[in-house]
């Protein structure tokens, strides 16, 4: 009986140093695929293969410090040839896409930069696309949206319904409106509109700049309408229709090979995240008995448009 529990100690011990080293060789392969990664893909991951860099501008647009961070560390690499925006989005914030817009035309003064419409690029989405030398968009691609707007409910009907009532003291009329919690006087119509007008003014200040147009042409395109690729291409606002193929193209024509690999920026994470995210990351994570985080859900249904704050370049119907 004493060697037949000291046989079982014995197991378990042994399953346990099992199990430790089956994680610690599954960590030592997931750095050595990271390592490799890193080597082969882009100047931030240590390599020097020259490269047309690809980057995907994906959904409704805020101001993010990884895109701009990668955005720059694409201007400063020596091995980014070119660069291809491929953007489909519905626009977001006007800030956002003014901080986009900017990056992308810093890059453009060091290197030529194409966009590349996917099935949209509205408002804020046409304005990153702007900030690029060429436009290339599908025939059916949906272009458009030169606009600003605010959103605000108003749910002062519920409330009065509900017998709810909203007690303020400010220091001014103008201070916290236009409010949810009570109708819009027309002083606050007036403010919002005021501001509304000067960013539209400045959007379209940076279209004429950028495309072939005069004011009025712009003027009478920035009604807030959507053109289908086709349309867009007939009134100036993309310069080509086709896909990435002819991205490339046209920086071919720009003195970048055309047989460079077309190779994506993806955003930057953390080595544990990118760990977690990777197949092997998952084996890992079952390994461990810890959950692998998923994608996240509100940003994959576009439910964060509803939580934008200020001023908004965006079109959804």
């Amino acid at each position: 009986m004493v060697m037949r529990a000291d046989d079982m100690i014995d197991r378990r011990h042994l399953r346990r140093k099992l199990t430790f080293w089956r994680v610690a060789a599954l960590l030592i392969a997931a750095i050595g695929i990271a390592a490799a990664s890193t080597w082969l893909y882009g100047d931030e991951l240590g390599t020097a293969t020259n490269h047309i860099a690809k980057v995907k501008i994906e959904g409704t647009i805020v101001e993010s410090d990884e895109l701009l961070q990668r955005l720059e560390k694409i201007r400063k690499s020596k091995s980014v040839k070119g660069v291809i925006l491929s953007i489909d989005s519905p626009g977001g914030t006007t800030a956002g896409g003014e901080a986009i817009f900017d990056a992308v035309r810093r890059i453009a003064d060091e290197k030529p930069v194409v966009a590349q419409v996917g099935a949209l690029a509205a408002s804020a989405g046409y304005m990153v696309a702007s900030a690029t030398e060429h436009i290339v968009a599908r025939q059916t691609s949906i272009v458009g949206s030169i606009g600003v707007l605010v959103q605000y409910p108003d749910i002062s009907g519920l409330m009065d319904k509900l017998g709810v009532k909203l007690e303020e003291i400010k220091s001014s009329p103008l201070k916290a409106e236009p409010s949810p919690f009570k109708p819009t006087s027309d002083e606050a119509r007036a403010m919002i509109r005021s501001m509304i007008l000067d960013s539209y003014n400045w959007f379209i200040g940076l279209v004429q700049e950028r495309r072939p147009l005069t004011h009025e042409q712009v003027m009478a395109l920035a009604d807030g309408s959507v053109f289908t690729g086709r349309q867009a291409l007939e009134k100036k606002l993309v310069d080509e229709l086709g896909g990435e193929h002819e991205a490339v193209q046209w920086l071919s024509s720009k003195g970048v090979d055309k047989k460079l690999k077309v190779i994506e920026w993806k955003p930057t994470r953390s080595g544990a995240s990118l760990l977690l995210d990777s197949s092997l990351g998952q084996a890992v994570s079952r390994a461990l008995g810890v959950p692998n985080p998923g994608d996240d859900i509100i940003r994959k249904i576009g439910a964060e448009r509803l939580f934008l704050d200020g001023l908004v370049s965006l079109w959804h119907p």
